[in-house]
């Protein structure tokens, strides 16, 4: 007969919580999930659902001790919402550097202006970032991407299992900081071919401005650099696209083996 008394202990309700709380720092921050058209409800009930999966897993292969006092119960919850923080904002990685590389040269073509709210992120960005954005996230999608991510939050109960022991060893302070540091790499990989080619007209329009002062090369400099941009933005895409793809395997490879 099926005991409920067990099912229902204080040790499963905890063990429970703490899984849940982990997958909610790593809905908090990862890609795809933390996106701001998601609702707050959807995410705490896939959250669930998924800590309820994991639980019977977790619960064989961990040897959980209660915790004997209410700021005992606080530092683990905050340990495990923090560690699958980490896990998300590793894998974001790869976004913000998108976002940030776009911005370099759609500031550069005079679009600046052109804010919009970004689903993404909640905040106002140029449209033409928004559309590198979402290209990620399809290339994101295609790749199994966030297959890899559930993988990683797997993987970090059996080298971090639910408990008081926690320790920012120098080994894994070293891989959030590879792969954090890999953020400006990512953004000039993306900004490069288009900023380098509006960088070189800028600097012959100057020369030109200097050759012909009574022309007014302000009139001609902006609808040329939003042309030249907009131009060399659908000439690259493709390669921009294969760029993003190996840059997303290579990081998700190094957010599994983050633990």
């Amino acid at each position: 007969m099926f005991n409920l008394d067990v099912l229902f202990s204080t040790t499963n309700i905890i063990l429970f919580m703490a899984i849940i709380t982990r997958l909610s720092g790593l809905f908090a921050s990862a890609p795809l999930f933390s996106t701001y058209p998601i609702p707050m409800q959807v995410k705490i009930w896939l959250a669930a659902t998924i800590a309820f999966i994991l639980f019977p897993i977790v619960q064989f292969n961990t040897h959980f001790t209660v915790p004997n006092s209410f700021p005992a119960l606080t530092g683990i919850l905050f340990k495990e919402y923090l560690i699958g923080y980490v896990i998300g904002f590793c894998a974001n990685i790869l976004f913000v550097g998108v976002e940030l590389g776009v911005n370099m040269f759609a500031i550069q073509m005079g679009l600046s202006a052109d804010q919009a709210l970004n689903p993404t992120s909640g905040g106002n960005s140029p449209v033409i970032t928004q559309a590198y954005t979402f290209l990620a996230t399809m290339i994101f999608i295609s790749l199994g991407a966030h297959q890899w991510l559930f993988s990683a939050i797997y993987n970090s109960f059996k080298t971090l299992p639910v408990g008081y022991s926690f320790t920012f060893s120098p080994e894994l302070v070293g891989n959030i900081v590879t792969i954090t540091s890999q953020l400006f790499n990512i953004s000039l990989s993306i900004a490069l071919p288009v900023f380098g080619v509006l960088f070189i007209t800028d600097v012959l329009l100057g020369f030109t401005s200097k050759m012909m002062p009574k022309m007014n090369i302000f009139m001609v400099s902006m609808p040329l650099k939003i042309y030249l941009g907009l131009l060399l933005s659908l000439i690259f895409v493709r390669p921009m696209a294969e760029c993003m793809s190996t840059l997303i395997e290579r990081l998700m490879t190094q957010v599994a083996g983050i633990f």
